[in-house]
């Protein structure tokens, strides 16, 4: 790390606070699959997270959307909805667009995940769903047009996109082989097929990736981070990302009875009645497309952005998505395609 870039941080906080931090010291924090870098300016609890962004991906996603880039941060935007919702949501101290620095609270180190694995992991579940069951229903009733999770949505080019993502670099690229011609064909047209079935259920406030490492435990309290690239979709698709987790795998079980807690406190804040079988079928669907797409994203961030840190999930992420056929018969002409390629799916 440049001293240069250790002064811009330390001044950035003393902008944000008004307080001397000449001396604070400076820890790059670990990061994720993004361009963002994080720093630690200070020693808890009197310090500081700062989030530094390259100035040619400031605004625009890093996941797959259509439109035009934002013309605002996606942070920021998405931030300010949730923060009115009543969502615990970490507190901007300041944002100096010009510099991509953003000062951020300090929520501590730790995550969801860890705190789970400490024990009590019903009870943090519970917690997990019935906090999104209730981000989930606010939402709904409270629409906003000018925030981007409401001009963006999982349609049926996106849901084909990161089906055909998989196919890239989860099948083809990590098998070393390509189907023929007629298997090609008919591969596109099973996924256009799921893709058009997952498009056309209702649509809300949808997170894109609610999971144990997004979310923070500070003082026993659930703080939402990493939700830039929220946009609109099914009900079921952050609980896939929580309960099918690439981080931490739950038996079904579990899962079944997270599934109902989410049901019950949806329908407790909606008076909405939900028929629970349905219900968790869209989620079997849904876990087929989302689990595929995970594997071969984590096959691209360790090709193409030189991180193999993802590679140890593959395997979570494909047993996933055979549970999730086991019950589909219907998606039997897909296992038998992919399964040549990738056998831990047959």
């Amino acid at each position: 790390m440049s001293m240069d870039l250790e002064t811009r941080l330390r001044h950035q906080v003393e902008l944000a606070t008004g307080r001397s931090a000449a001396t604070a010291p400076v820890l790059k924090l670990k990061g994720d699959a993004s361009n963002r870098s994080y720093y630690r300016v200070g020693t808890p609890p009197d310090s500081h997270v700062l989030m530094v962004m390259p100035p040619d991906a400031a605004k625009r996603s890093e996941e797959a959307s259509s439109g035009e880039a934002p013309k605002e941060l996606p942070f920021v935007n998405v931030h300010r909805y949730l923060a009115d919702l009543g969502v615990r949501v970490p507190r901007i101290l300041r944002y100096d667009e010009p510099e991509g620095i953003m000062v951020l609270e300090d929520l501590s180190d730790r995550t969801f995940e860890q705190a789970q694995a400490a024990g009590d992991r019903a009870g943090w579940y519970t917690k997990a769903v019935k906090l999104l069951a209730s981000l989930r229903a606010r939402a709904e009733a409270k629409p906003d047009p000018s925030c981007l999770a409401f001009m963006r949505s999982f349609d049926e080019a996106l849901y084909d996109w990161e089906l055909h993502h998989f196919r890239e670099w989860g099948l083809e690229i990590w098998s070393g082989k390509q189907p023929e011609a007629a298997e090609r064909a008919e591969l596109d047209a099973i996924f256009k097929r799921i893709a058009a079935q997952l498009a056309a259920a209702p649509k809300g406030f949808t997170h894109r990736d609610y999971q144990s490492r997004n979310l923070m435990v500070t003082n026993g309290e659930l703080v939402v981070i990493d939700f830039q690239d929220a946009l609109q979709g099914p009900r079921q698709y952050d609980l896939v990302a929580l309960l099918r987790d690439s981080y931490v795998e739950l038996p079904r079980d579990f899962v079944d009875a997270m599934l109902d807690e989410y049901i019950v406190a949806f329908e407790r804040e909606t008076k909405e009645r939900i028929d629970a079988k349905p219900f968790k079928q869209f989620f079997d669907l849904l876990t087929v497309q989302r689990k595929l797409k995970d594997a071969g994203r984590f096959e691209f961030i360790n090709r193409v952005k030189g991180n193999p840190g993802f590679l140890v999930s593959i395997p979570a992420s494909l047993r996933y998505v055979k549970a999730a056929l086991d019950v589909q018969p219907q998606l039997a002409d897909l296992r038998r395609i992919v399964a040549r390629y990738v056998p831990e799916l047959a």
